[in-house]
């Protein structure tokens, strides 16, 4: 057993450690790289790293997550400094190559799926600070298969004609004509934050689709929303507060982070300074909206409207309560929610179908659950009441059809029948 200095032991490694701190040429070097390691941290943070490096029940960073994309499942790589099967190797430069050009030491193509088609604006000091807090976190041996691509999308050089065809490297480049907010929601958003992954339609070869930037799009079988200025489709009635309540507690207006966002918010956004997330509102709050025309509601007569309502009053109204209002920071609300009112309405099918948990964060703890219905509404039944729910309060959709719902179920539960 080893003994434990006491007393004057001690009090001598104390003196010890301040004398090496006080000695010229230590305290700079050291403390440099704290705060570097601490600022990496911090855009790592911004930047939700682990959220896709970290595979379920794995260890934060060390990779294995399989991202589902439209031509198969892409596993991610392992960013501990483990020389073997992480980034111990890489030079700083070679972490910039990656983060701003798409490729790996040695120049072999990395997919966009790794999203350095944003990563490209990240300013070259941010890339170092997180390769220094990369650098800092203990090297975990995990190997990870890196091929898991069907051919001919398996075949990287192929990069090469996809980067030409929708990739424009470059740093991030401020207005000159807007405010200092703007700037950095814009670089954040735009940059680090990578928001138009998941909130922007992609085309047929799986690049954004530019004319429709963050105007939503789809992840994992969720309908990640319109997240411009738009008052129908988006964010035109919130002001700049309530959009920074949100990604800071993952509540506001009734509405509460589930799915994907659920994770966005407990690993990055719940843990960004209050300025960032003001700056990121400003930012959003000043996308032109696309004017998305407001939809007739369908009737209350119709019949599937008279069913679905009966499912709700049974189903659904202890906790939405009957005017659909929810519980505030319990249950979300329903009127004037963009996830029942949205086109496309898998996100609200999704939910009655697996269930979801909302955000816990350090404001609000506690993570309110709903459960699956899914095993006991048929596909008529839940297109019925999702029908309701986007109709009613209201709210304007189009209906939903048993056809949509077996859609979704087969995607999300593996159920074909």
């Amino acid at each position: 057993m080893t003994k434990q200095p006491t007393g004057r032991g001690v009090r001598l490694r104390h003196l010890l450690a301040l004398a090496l701190i006080a000695a010229p040429g230590v305290v700079l070097a050291d403390s440099d790289n704290v705060i570097e390691i601490q600022r990496g941290k911090a855009l790592a943070t911004s930047g939700d790293c682990v959220a896709c490096h970290t595979a379920p029940g794995g260890v934060p960073f060390a990779g294995g997550l399989a991202l589902q994309t439209p031509f198969g499942a892409i596993m991610t790589p392992n960013i501990t400094p483990d020389n073997a099967t992480g980034i111990g190797s890489w030079s700083a430069d070679d972490f910039a190559r990656a983060m701003h050009e798409g490729k790996r030491p040695g120049g072999t193509r990395l997919y966009p799926a790794f999203p350095y088609t944003y990563y490209t604006k990240v300013t070259r000091a941010d890339s170092d600070a997180i390769y220094a807090y990369l650098r800092s976190l203990d090297p975990v041996s995990n190997t990870v298969n890196r091929s898991t691509l069907p051919f001919p999308f398996s075949i990287r050089t192929s990069m090469a004609a996809w980067n030409a065809l929708f990739f424009t490297p470059g740093a991030f480049k401020p207005d000159p004509n807007k405010s200092e907010d703007f700037n950095r929601g814009a670089y954040l958003v735009e940059g680090l934050g990578h928001c138009g992954a998941c909130h922007t339609p992609l085309n047929a070869f799986g690049a954004n689709k530019s004319d429709k930037y963050l105007q939503g799009g789809v992840v994992d079988n969720w309908t990640a929303p319109d997240i411009t200025n738009d008052a129908q489709a988006g964010l035109g009635k919130w002001s700049v507060d309530e959009v920074v309540q949100y990604l800071k507690t993952g509540q506001a207006r009734g509405v509460i982070a589930s799915g994907p966002m659920k994770d966005v918010v407990e690993n990055s956004t719940a843990k960004m300074p209050d300025a960032d997330l003001k700056a990121m509102a400003v930012y959003l709050k000043e996308r032109g909206a696309t004017g998305t025309p407001a939809p007739s509601p369908v009737s209350a007569d119709d019949r599937r409207m008279k069913v679905g309502e009966a499912i709700f009053v049974d189903t659904c109204m202890a906790c939405h309560t009957r005017k659909g209002e929810g519980i505030a920071h319990v249950f979300p609300k329903l009127a004037g929610a963009t996830i029942a009112t949205q086109d496309d309405p898998s996100s609200l099918i999704h939910v009655v179908i697996t269930g979801a948990q909302a955000a816990a964060t350090a404001s609000h703890p506690t993570a309110p659950t709903m459960p699956s219905f899914g095993y006991r509404l048929n596909d008529e039944q839940i297109a019925a009441v999702v029908t309701y729910v986007r109709n009613s309060w209201g709210n304007a959709a189009s209906p939903v059809t048993a056809d949509a719902v077996k859609a979704v179920r087969a995607k999300v539960t593996g159920a074909v029948d």
